[in-house]
């Protein structure tokens, strides 16, 4: 058929018409979403830690790893290791090295407690 051509360059000019169309009204919701995003990676996390470990176990590190004050009780900070524990044990999927490193950190404030 002659008019076959036609037809194809006719619908191919049409979807190029809409596609446009759809990304200069989409476009703007687009940026503002990607916005959103970058705002959400920097401010999302920032209440956690950000930062390797110290070479040697600190009574701030230690604090932020078990995520309590450094006038906690002994009570506290052994609640605290559980809870944080039973989330990071490496027999559950979590890392041998966090699990050290909560377990040292938990060692460390129970013998600066009098």
């Amino acid at each position: 058929m002659p008019g076959t051509g036609l037809i194809l360059a006719g619908l191919g000019l049409a979807a190029i018409g809409y596609g446009g169309r759809f990304l200069k009204r989409y476009a703007k919701n687009a940026e503002n979403l990607y916005k959103k995003v970058e705002t959400l990676q920097s401010g999302a996390l920032s209440g956690y830690y950000r930062g390797g470990f110290e070479q040697k176990m600190t009574k701030r590190e230690a604090c932020l790893i078990l995520g309590v004050s450094p006038s906690s009780s002994q009570a506290k900070i052994k609640q605290a290791h559980k809870r944080i524990m039973l989330l990071n044990h490496p027999d559950r999927g979590g890392s041998p090295l966090i699990a050290t490193k909560i377990n040292e950190a938990k060692d460390y404030l129970e013998s600066k407690k009098p």
